[in-house]
This record gives structure tokens, sequence and C-alpha cells, in this order.
């Protein structure tokens, strides 16, 4: 019994370690290939396991993709509070979020919400509502820092902080959705600068 007791938190662990894994590949399956062009067979052929043990982590495909919006979501709350905490000025916040996108696009990826986006009519529900509410966060981040900008006097822009924060999520994802069959991280760059750009006042 006792020996059961000491094992368990090192089997705990490896669930744990097995479950990262699972995930870290679904989702450059996804960001590379969208959420139904992948299957659980291409996961557990890529690790080497069963499809038995993804369904003991994750239920089925959806869990999986629930759970993967999850920590993709927070991983970006994470990265959004670290531009926060910065203390740099608002345009200079602007070119940190763009920033965000071009290391995934580095990778040859595309963000995960874009993906989804793109087969959004195909997903569960719960998954459609955590694309629908990452991009409303974002947004939300992006039209608190345009307003501070805009009081500042370092940015100006025609129409509410929410509709020019709409236009810049709506610009980035576009921008890399282009580049991408490109190839070209520097076309997407060019893209992201000119939006914001547009935005500054002054040099």
């Amino acid at each position: 019994m006792r020996e059961n007791r000491q094992m368990t938190p090192q089997r705990r662990s490896r669930q744990r370690d097995t479950a990262t894994r699972i995930l870290d590949v679904a989702e450059r399956l996804v960001q590379l290939r969208g959420f139904n062009g992948f299957s659980y067979a291409d996961v557990a052929a890529e690790l080497g396991i069963t499809t038995a043990s993804l369904h003991y982590h994750f239920a089925g495909k959806a869990e999986l993709g629930e759970a993967l919006l999850r920590r993709y979501a927070s991983r970006f709350r994470e990265a959004l509070a670290a531009i926060d905490a910065s203390g740099g000025d608002a345009r200079a916040m602007l070119d940190h979020y763009a920033r965000l996108y071009a290391d995934v696009l580095r990778g040859r990826r595309m963000c995960l919400c874009g993906m989804l986006a793109a087969d959004y009519e195909t997903l569960p529900e719960p998954m459609r509502e955590a694309v629908i509410q990452f991009f409303d966060e974002n947004e939300a981040w992006l039209a608190n820092v345009l307003e501070r900008g805009r009081q500042e006097g370092a940015l100006r822009f025609v129409g509410s902080p929410a509709e020019t924060a709409q236009t810049i999520v709506g610009g980035l994802e576009g921008a890399m959705l282009v580049a991408r069959p490109y190839g070209d991280l520097a076309r997407f760059k060019a893209a992201a600068s000119r939006l914001i750009d547009g935005l500054a006042v002054g040099p």
C-alpha cells in the first residue's frame, strides 16, 4: 500500500506530461491544418501512443479543442499583461501586440483562434463561444490602449476605440493569412507597420 501511495505523484506527473504533449501536438496541427484537418490518429501517431490514451486525457476532439483554447487564451492574456507591465507608451504597446502575431507566423504557423474562426461553422458550441471570447478580450484590451493613446495625443483615429480595435485584429489576422502562402514574414510586418503607423501622431 505504501508503495502505491508513493507512486501516485509520479503517475500524476506522467499524466500531466502526456496531456501537455498531446496539447502541444494538437495545437501545432490546428495552426497548420485547421481543426478539421487533423484527427486523433494523427496526434497518436506523432506521439507514439494509442488513441485510447488520448481519450483517457481528452474524452473527444471537442474536449481537446476546448482545452487548446483555454491554454492559448491564457498564454495570450499573460502576453498582454506583460505588455501592460512594460511601461511603454500606447504606440509601443501596439507594436508589441503586432509582434505577438509575427512571432507565431515566424514559426510558420497561424493564430490558433484565427484558424478556428475559419472552421467556425463546424465547431462545437463551447469552442465557438471560446473563439469569440478570445477576440472580444483582445479587442477590449486594444480599445483601452487606443483610448489611452488618443488622450495622450499619441494616436488618432476616426470612430470609436472599439471599432478601431476590431480593425486592428481583423487587419493582423488577414495579414497573417495572406503572408502565409508566400512564406514571407516581411510581408506581414510591412502590413502590420502600415496599419499601426496610420494611427500614430507625428514622427
